[in-house]
């Protein structure tokens, strides 16, 4: 029986997912399909996807990664922390339908891709990080695990934050990461950048853009423009990717 797995997020226009499995099922010669499962809520969306026989898992991505926790059976430790899910095991149940099961493989996609970016000793870079919704949290508990300090940036102030007003160039040359966790600049609106003091930005720098369509960014490329090194969110999609694949098919807490 085909086996079946999925993205489920709001809207789904801009996702590679299906393509980037499509193209790995044809590799590995499965029987298996990826489908998009575009709901604006969650209820709705899991009345659908849970009709669906021998469903093995899904991913979830902007605007139910925190959404989708109240109908989980379990979080992983790192989920839990984090706040956020963006994998979903599905375990059948013996009286019919499924367990679900969070996880969050994005913090793992970033930490990976991040150590090609930076220095080898990173041990003096502290970071900023430009957003605070749900993608910034799994941004954050990497950085904390990596023991890079940081402050999140918001359009409205937050304790022990700042806004984008309050970035001066000072401030930017004490913070040499810039993690970009907003979809300004996510296709179709290419031209959308965070309002940053550009001019502080330096060969010291390195940015990071969460966006991986288009795969340069506005915002890597004024970066790159003034000779800071810049990693977009392409390879953050594939990591997290393999580890979400990694989960549906064997456990990483031995479930």
């Amino acid at each position: 029986m085909t086996q079946t797995f999925g993205l489920l997020g709001h809207p789904l226009g801009h996702s590679f997912s299906a393509s980037y499995f499509t193209e790995k099922f044809a590799k590995l010669e499965l029987d298996a399909v990826y489908r998009n499962f575009d709901f604006a809520e969650v209820p709705e969306a899991l009345d659908h996807i849970l009709s669906i026989e021998n469903l093995k898992g899904f991913n979830v991505t902007i605007p139910h990664k925190q959404a989708i926790i109240p109908h989980l059976a379990t979080l992983s430790p790192e989920a839990r922390e984090i706040g956020a899910v963006n994998v979903v095991k599905t375990v059948p149940r013996p009286e019919g339908g499924y367990e679900l099961h969070g996880h969050n493989s994005d913090w793992i996609g970033f930490t990976q891709s991040l150590l090609t970016l930076l220095p080898e000793d990173f041990s003096g870079i502290s970071a900023l990080i430009l957003g605070t919704g749900g993608a910034s949290r799994a941004i954050a508990y990497s950085l904390r695990r990596l023991s890079i300090p940081f402050l999140f940036v918001s359009r409205q102030k937050k304790e022990g934050g700042l806004t984008y007003e309050e970035l001066t160039p000072e401030v930017l040359d004490a913070h040499h990461l810039l993690v970009n966790c907003t979809p300004l600049g996510m296709h179709p609106h290419v031209e959308g950048c965070p309002p940053l003091p550009w001019e502080g930005i330096g060969k010291g720098h390195f940015l990071y853009d969460l966006v991986y369509n288009p795969l340069i960014t506005r915002f890597l490329q004024e970066g790159a423009s003034r000779g800071a090194k810049t990693l977009g969110g392409l390879a953050m999609l594939h990591g997290q990717a393999e580890v979400a694949w990694q989960i549906w098919n064997e456990g990483l807490d031995g479930r």
